[in-house]
C-alpha cells in the first residue's frame, strides 16, 4: 500500500477507535502511525492496543508506528468547601499549603515547588486560562493574586505558570511506570510532556536506551526557550499548541509553529503538528474552512507529521477526520507553491560525507527525473538524511530491522518496507529495483537512485551512491 501524498498521519486511538475494524479502517484511511494517551489508558488497555496495531500490520503487511504520550505532571488546585467559587476582576485571591476546603477567597495550592517559584508579577493560569491570577506578595507558604480574568472555578483544576521555571521531576511516578510498560509493549516513540529543559529529556534517555524514539512535546514558554539544547537531547519534537496557547498569548502560537518546524527540519528531526487541527470533527462530519488552512499551513510548511487527537479518539467521525486530513495534505503537495516552499526552505548539508551524499542523491534525482531514491538503513540516519532535503522524487527506506522502519512511519516522505539485508552490492541493487517496481514507484526501463552505508548494516555510514535500471525482473547493469 502507498501513500500518495509525503506528510504523515498521526492518529489518536481511544474510545471511538480502540477496536480492530476501526483501527484498520483508520489505517487504510490514511493513518500512518498511532498515539495512545497514557492520561486516560491503563497498562491493560496499552497491551491490547499494541497487539491490535501489530495485528493490522501483519494483515495489510506494511509497517505501522506506535507512539506513547506520556501524561506528564498535572498540577492542579485543591478542592472548595462548595465545590464551586466565583472570582471577580480586582478581587484578591490567595494560594496557600493549606489543605482545608477552599473559599472565594483562598484555595490550597498542592505543589510547594510552585509557591517557592512565584514571585510579585508572575501570572497564573487556572481552568486552562479561564482564570488569570497576578501574584502581588509570595513566601514559601503562600501567594496572594489578584484577579485579572475571573468566572467560575471548581475543584481541583488545572494550574500554568507561564512565567516561572518549576523546579519538578522530569517525570513522575506515573510516567516512569507507563514508560516502562510501553517500552515492554514495544511501541515506537516515546513522548514527553511538559518539559521545559533539555535536561527533563535524560531520566527518559536513560531508561529507554535506544528501544523507542524519545519525541520532546513543545508547550511551555520555558521549553520555546531552550528550544535549540531541547532539539539536540531529542530525537523527535511535537509542537502542542494546546497548553503552548494556554501559557503563552494565542497570537504568537503560529510563529512559533513555524519556528520549531523550521528548527526541527534544519537539525533533521521529525516535527509533529497537534492539537485541534480538525476539532469541529469530533461532533460534525466536515471540518470548518478554517481548520482545513490550518492543516494545510502545517503542510506548506514541511512538517513531517499531523495529528489528531479528540476527532480519532473519541469524536463521531474518525474514519472521515483521517480521510479529510488524507485528501487536505494530497491537494497541497499537488499545488506549485508547496515545492517551491519547501526548496526555499532548504539548508546546506552538514560537512559530512553522509550529507553530502543524501544531498547528492536529491539533486542527481531530481535533475535526470529519476523514479525513486531508495535508502538502505539499518538505524534510520540514511532514510532520515534523504527525507531532510524535502525531495521531489519519492523515497524509499528499506530496512532489515522492522523497529527502524516502524520509527521512521513518522518522517516526512518515507515509504518504508522491511526485508532481509542483502548480502552484497550488487544484491542490494536487486532488491532495490524489484522493490521499486513491485511497489509501484518505476516501471522497467526506469532508473531509480541508492544510497547505503558499506560495508551493509554499519549505522550512520551512509558513503555509496549508485544509479540503476529497472528491468523487467530486477535490475540491468549499470
Amino acid at each position: 500500500m502507498r501513500r500518495n501524498r509525503r506528510v504523515k498521519i498521526l492518529a489518536t486511538l481511544g474510545p471511538a477507535s480502540s477496536d480492530r475494524v476501526t483501527i484498520a479502517n483508520l489505517f487504510r484511511a490514511g493513518a500512518d502511525l498511532f498515539r495512545i494517551n497514557m492520561s486516560h489508558t491503563d497498562h491493560d488497555m496499552l497491551r491490547r492496543l499494541v497487539a491490535t496495531i501489530r495485528d493490522v500490520e501483519a494483515e495489510i503487511q506494511r509497517p505501522i508506528g506506535i507512539l506513547a504520550d506520556l501524561q506528564g505532571p498535572k498540577l492542579r488546585i485543591g478542592v472548595f468547601a462548595d465545590r464551586t467559587v466565583t472570582l471577580t476582576p480586582g478581587q484578591s485571591f490567595t494560594l496557600d499549603d493549606d489543605p482545608t476546603p477552599g473559599t472565594k477567597d483562598r484555595v490550597e495550592l498542592p505543589h510547594p515547588e510552585i509557591l517557592a517559584a512565584l514571585i510579585p508579577g508572575h501570572r497564573l493560569l487556572l481552568d486552562d486560562g479561564k482564570v488569570r491570577l497576578r501574584v502581588v506578595e509570595a513566601t514559601a507558604h503562600r501567594a496572594v493574586t489578584v484577579v485579572e480574568v475571573g468566572t467560575v472555578l471548581s475543584n481541583r483544576k488545572g494550574v500554568s505558570v507561564p512565567d516561572s521555571m518549576i523546579d519538578l521531576p522530569a517525570m513522575t511516578e506515573k510516567d516512569h511506570a507507563d514508560l516502562l510498560a510501553a517500552l515492554a509493549a514495544e511501541v515506537d516513540w516515546i513522548a514527553l510532556s511538559f518539559i521545559q529543559r533539555a535536561e527533563d529529556l535524560i531520566e527518559a534517555r536513560k531508561i529507554v536506551r535506544g528501544r523507542a524514539g524519545i519525541l520532546a512535546k513543545i508547550e511551555k514558554p520555558q521549553a520555546v526557550e531552550h528550544l535549540g539544547a531541547i532539539i539536540e537531547q531529542a530525537d523527535a519534537l511535537m509542537v502542542a499548541r494546546g497548553d503552548l496557547g494556554v501559557e503563552m498569548p494565542l497570537e504568537r502560537v503560529p510563529g512559533i509553529q513555524k519556528q520549531i518546524t523550521r528548527a526541527a527540519r534544519r537539525a533533521g528531526k521529525p516535527v509533529v503538528v497537534a492539537t485541534q487541527m480538525l476539532e469541529s470533527m469530533i461532533s460534525a462530519p466536515t471540518p470548518t474552512r478554517a481548520e482545513v488552512s490550518d492543516v494545510a499551513t502545517a503542510v506548506f510548511e514541511g512538517a513531517d507529521a499531523v495529528m489528531l487527537s479528540a476527532e480519532s479518539a473519541s469524536g463521531g467521525y474518525p474514519v472521515e477526520a483521517v480521510t479529510t486530513m488524507d485528501r487536505i495534505a494530497r491537494e497541497v503537495e499537488r499545488d506549485p507553491y508547496y515545492v517551491q516552499i519547501l526548496r526555499a526552505q532548504r539548508t546546506d548539508p552538514e560537512a559530512t560525507g553522509a550529507d553530502a551524499i543524501s544531498a547528492a542523491a536529491r539533486q542527481i534525482a531530481e535533475t535526470l527525473h529519476l523514479a525513486a531514491i531508495c535508502c538502505f538503513t539499518a538505524s534510520g540516519t540514511t532514510a532520515m538524511r534523504a527525507a531532510r532535503e524535502r525531495p521531489q522524487t519519492p523515497v524509499m527506506a528499506l530496512s532489515p530491522v522492522t523497529a527502524t522502519a516502524r520509527r521512521l512511519s513518522i518522517v516526512w516522505g518515507l515509504h518504508c518496507i522491511v526485508g532481509e539485508e542483502p548480502k552484497d552490492v550488487d544484491g542490494m541493487v536487486e532488491r532495490a529495483c524489484r522493490v521499486a517496481r513491485s511497489d509501484g514507484f518505476a516501471e522497467p526501463g526506469e532508473r531509480i537512485i541508492i544510497t547505503a552505508g558499506l560495508p551493509l548494516g554499519t549505522p550512520g555510514a551512509t558513503n555509496m551512491l549508485r544509479i540503476s535500471v529497472v528491468g523487467d525482473d530486477g535490475a540491468t547493469p549499470g
